[in-house]
């Protein structure tokens, strides 16, 4: 609960309590936090995924990389999202506590906007090409991404309970419209013969297959407490990562892999379209609408975030998740699908660390636990973390670049445990240099510079 008129003026400011704890009058069941990130899995963009493992990859040799890569993202999303839940606090907010201080929040958050709105842009052009073929190019590319991203502004600035409505409503349709396509396109051929088929692409390993799936998600992984920051208990965000990554990377991995191999290739959109017809459309449409107004709100917390740390102002979420929106919509009439690719790779190589660290601060170190759950404050909440930690920033760098140099194995995996374990190395020699020998949480003074 909130105990002065800042922190409620914060509520009104920002919305969805952007730069506070979720008070316990907040919290959600966890059926709406579940309803939201299946909503993220659940994607065009993890059929595209899948059928590119199975172009290059047997059946039985995909799913074992699918499995591999979605235990790993339930460990690191699973983490992250209790700690979210636990303190009630956004991703960008939590960083602030759990080793990057104020400074290195604002550059995370900075970041995690700009890729935001590269998938947004995306995933924006996706939806409004899928549109322009059924329409057989009747509406111009420029109007539909208009109407496609301004149906998403909308949504996102209704916040939290407009997200979870949205979800519950699309993703039983989503489930059924794209089960019916993959059945439509797999009919006639015998399960058996899938097994045995071989892959008609280039070699993939399992280790290089589990690396694309925990890719194309340590981003939503890291940004966990976005969302489970509103469940009620912290074992109800890890079953909410759980679930929804087994059902989103699991279940419509096989479908993607199935369907790669019964007709030999990974364009397997265009399978859909051709089993679905218009239903196809309705696939893309209603994955793009329950994804990417996730990634829309997500941004707007982050800005919030990253603009209150520098000026020290706190702006209303609405308002810039209109701008955010604007901006992303001019990215896809730009073309941005065509050039952001290279980019949202390296983002998840760049962000992978960062989830690292907060694991190894907040659960193995417990550096300020005592402390941040002791503050209810929401002024002290913002303005009384460390203004930033070297340490972390170091160790930022040493995963990152532990995941641009290092290919044996899982490489996001690598940048994650290189930045943990640097993390934790670096804490414990300051500390013994410094000859500091207190309990943990007694530590802010110092880390604060």
């Amino acid at each position: 609960m909130m105990n002065d008129g800042v922190g409620q003026n914060a509520v009104s400011a920002g919305g969805d309590f952007a730069l506070e704890r979720v008070p316990a009058e907040g919290r959600r069941p966890m059926r709406d936090v579940l309803w939201i990130e299946l909503g993220i899995v659940t994607a065009t963009s993890e059929f595209v995924l899948a059928a590119t493992l199975g172009y290059s990859m047997s059946l039985p040799r995909a799913m074992i990389a699918v499995t591999l890569g979605t235990t790993l993202l339930i460990l690191i999303g699973g983490l992250i999202g209790i700690a979210g839940a636990e303190q009630g606090l956004p991703a960008g907010l939590l960083a602030r506590w759990s080793g990057f201080g104020k400074i290195g929040s604002a550059s995370i958050s900075f970041v995690l906007s700009c890729g935001n709105l590269a998938w947004f842009g995306v995933q924006n052009s996706i939806c409004a090409q899928a549109v322009q073929r059924a329409t057989a190019g009747r509406l111009s590319f420029t109007l539909v991404s208009i109407l496609t991203g301004s149906l998403l502004v909308v949504i996102a600035a209704l916040g939290f309970k407009s997200l979870a409505r949205t979800a519950s409503l699309i993703v039983p349709l989503f489930v059924v419209v794209a089960a019916y396509g993959t059945y439509r396109a797999l009919t006639g051929t015998a399960l058996a013969i899938l097994l045995q088929r071989p892959p008609t692409g280039p070699p993939m390993s399992i280790a290089t297959g589990a690396d694309l799936v925990v890719g194309s998600f340590i981003v939503g992984a890291v940004l966990a407490p976005d969302l489970t920051r509103f469940c009620r208990r912290g074992r109800d965000a890890f079953w909410v990562m759980a679930i929804a990554l087994v059902l989103g990377q699991i279940v419509l991995g096989l479908a993607g892999v199935l369907l790669s191999h019964a007709a030999q290739t990974r364009d397997v959109i265009s399978i859909i379209f051709q089993a679905a017809g218009w239903l196809g459309v309705t696939v893309v449409f209603l994955a793009t609408v329950k994804l990417n107004d996730v990634n829309l709100y997500s941004t707007s917390l982050h800005l919030i975030n990253a603009i209150q740390i520098v000026t020290g102002r706190e702006l209303s979420r609405v308002k810039l998740t209109v701008v955010a929106g604007a901006i992303g919509i001019i990215f896809s009439i730009l073309g941005i699908l065509d050039h952001i690719t290279q980019f949202l790779m390296l983002l998840g190589i760049i962000m992978a660390p960062v989830g690292g660290i907060v694991i190894a601060d907040y659960f193995l170190l417990r550096r300020h636990r005592a402390v941040l759950a002791g503050i209810q404050d929401t002024r002290r909440l913002q303005d009384s973390a460390p203004n930033w930690s070297p340490w972390a920033f170091a160790a930022w760098i040493l995963g990152a670049a532990a995941g641009l140099s290092i290919h044996t194995g899982v490489t996001t995996l690598n940048a994650v445990v290189v930045s943990a374990v640097s993390y934790c190395v670096l804490i414990k020699a300051a500390d013994l240099v410094a000859g500091r020998t207190g309990a943990p949480e007694q530590l802010l003074p110092g880390d604060a510079g």
